[in-house]
């Protein structure tokens, strides 16, 4: 009875935290690695081709949204994680935003300021929310933080008319990717401890 009792309680208190925090870890991989090659195609076809820069820079939040939906989903639905659920919808607004204003390069870094200003606090409070039952999310504050300052220096810098297009966004998509994969390898480290304890 007792042996029953030990293989049933393990699944709920260790093997459960651990199968959120591998989905989450593999999440955060997966971010890092579109960013880096979003940031790749920016500084190669972004430059020469007027189509592929335009296509860019509505990818990108609309791939925001998409992520941020599909990682909601995976942890409890929109209801259960509200900060993500508004931050989809800032996205969506942003990519019709940018495809609307295409064509004026000091319009659509001024949307992409004032989205990633938006974006970056509802990423900061996904942070904080998740600090207790996940952890290792210091890295996802810290990026949250840096995405408004980013923001606000993309406002700046449209004001001045000194866009010029994906090259202008792809230093904070590349500090994106930095944190997400930053947050990925310290949730695998803090999950090595755990597992040997569990084995």
């Amino acid at each position: 009875m007792s042996n029953l009792s030990k293989s049933r309680q393990p699944a709920g208190t260790l093997n459960e935290p651990a199968a959120v925090n591998g989905g989450l870890r593999n999440y955060y991989i997966l971010r890092a690695a579109v960013s880096l090659a979003w940031v790749a195609a920016a500084f190669t076809v972004g430059r020469t081709s007027t189509s592929a820069a335009a296509a860019l820079l509505i990818v990108y939040p609309a791939w925001d949204a998409l992520a941020n939906l599909g990682d909601a989903v995976r942890n409890g639905g929109l209801r259960r994680n509200p900060s993500q659920a508004i931050n989809i919808a800032v996205s969506v607004l942003a990519t019709i935003a940018v495809t609307a204003a295409i064509g004026g390069a000091n319009a659509v870094l001024g949307v992409f300021g004032a989205w990633a200003i938006l974006s970056g606090l509802l990423q900061l409070a996904t942070g904080v929310r998740r600090w207790k039952s996940v952890g290792a999310q210091w890295a996802m504050i810290l990026s949250g933080a840096q995405s408004a300052l980013a923001g606000a220096f993309f406002i700046v810098q449209a004001g001045g008319g000194n866009a010029s297009g994906p090259a202008d966004v792809a230093p904070y998509a590349a500090f994106g990717a930095f944190y997400f994969l930053v947050s990925a390898i310290w949730m695998t480290v803090r999950q090595r401890p755990r597992a040997s304890v569990a084995a």
